[in-house]
């Protein structure tokens, strides 16, 4: 499916009626890993629509010069937002680079986003990042980028990668990414801690944005649920679904209240 806001025709998939669910993948990959991902945590949840949209330069949505910064992202997720959902208040769950722009949504529009979850999230002012290192496995399968990705490098998670993640790196604008990337840090615009119900998920072992700034975040949302995990790296979402699904599970029935 797609809609266009602006001049960015948005591509998305989505799945269920009911209750918009906006889901916001990283940097480098398409709408396919975080559909696989979340959507076992959400499936068994009863009236909810989940929309997976490919962010600008990534998937099948380009990304025209147009946009040149993080705020011209982040302009038109707002706009697709609003287009997809007809105005009604939706949940905002995302990953990585995605919760980077999920974190800046919130905080423009607390009262469109009734639900706010950050897996992995990237956040300005990183710090405390640990060096990368598996924690099963042989070390010996998959390529550079999945070795460096995952900490349990196992024949299952190389399924995954292989199934969901390297299958986007030849859709990736590069240039366009790398335009917007010069600006990549958002403008602030000093809004009120977003309220709203919220969970914050980080692995312990993420060598890309790590946890301490995670943790951080507890401060600017005063109705946080926050997990450390242990045994996960920034492919947590791959690498503890049980969980992930429990937790998300329980910040929907804070949602719903």
């Amino acid at each position: 499916m797609e809609i266009s806001v602006g001049r960015v025709p948005v591509h998305y998939v989505q799945h269920g009626t009911g209750r918009p669910v906006l889901v916001l993948h990283g940097a480098g990959v398409d709408h396919r890993e975080t559909e696989a991902c979340f959507e076992p945590g959400f499936e068994g949840a009863a009236g909810l629509r989940r929309i997976y949209p490919d962010l600008p330069g990534m998937g099948r949505t380009a990304a025209p010069g147009t946009l040149r910064s993080a705020d011209d992202v982040l302009d038109a997720l707002l706009a697709f937002a609003d287009e997809v959902t007809d105005g009604a208040a939706y949940l905002l769950a995302a990953h990585s680079a995605g919760a980077y722009y999920a974190q800046a949504m919130a905080a423009r529009r607390p009262a469109q986003v009734a639900g706010l979850a950050l897996v992995c999230p990237l956040v300005p002012g990183l710090r405390d990042v640990p060096e990368h290192r598996a924690v099963a496995g042989s070390g010996e399968l998959g390529d550079d980028v999945f070795r460096s990705y995952f900490v349990i490098q196992t024949p299952e998670m190389l399924e995954r990668y292989e199934r969901y993640v390297a299958p986007s790196a030849a859709l990736v604008d590069e240039a366009a990414l790398e335009r917007i990337g010069e600006r990549w840090t958002l403008t602030p615009d000093h809004a009120p801690a977003y309220a709203g119900p919220t969970l914050v998920v980080a692995g312990r072992l993420d060598s890309s944005v790590g946890y301490a700034a995670a943790v951080d975040l507890l401060d600017h949302h005063p109705h946080a649920s926050l997990a450390v995990v242990d045994g996960a790296g920034h492919a947590l979402p791959h690498e503890q679904p049980d969980l992930l699904r429990a937790l998300l599970a329980e910040w929907l029935v804070r949602a719903e209240r």
